[in-house]
């Protein structure tokens, strides 16, 4: 698991650390139903308190990236890996919309 913030990204953390999980769902590190490490190890990782990358978890499960099970602690929903692209597509982004989107990013 390597995972880092951007220090010079002047987004709040918790929106930080929702995006850092969001990429590495969405690069496959972590797939639909796979078990996230718990809050305190990803804190640790990504050296922030633990009710940061707590909130971000939050903001992930309220929209649909995560779900959190008592017993099961905190997998990744179904369908997260694709989320971001059908999200795109109903917003009437095309493919090579997005293309354009990342390399202007980069």
């Amino acid at each position: 698991m390597l995972l880092r913030l951007d220090t010079a990204d002047s987004r709040p953390l918790h929106e930080q650390v929702a995006g850092v999980i969001r990429r590495a769902i969405a690069e496959g590190e972590w797939g639909p139903g796979d078990r996230l490490p718990p809050a305190r190890d990803l804190s640790q990782a990504l050296d922030v308190n633990v009710n940061t990358v707590l909130r971000g978890l939050r903001a992930l499960r309220d929209e649909g990236v995560l779900e959190f099970r008592r017993g099961r602690g905190v997998t990744v929903a179904a369908g997260a890996d694709q989320r971001s692209v059908t999200d795109a597509a109903h917003l009437g982004y095309g493919r090579n919309d997005l293309i354009d989107m990342i390399r202007g990013i980069s």
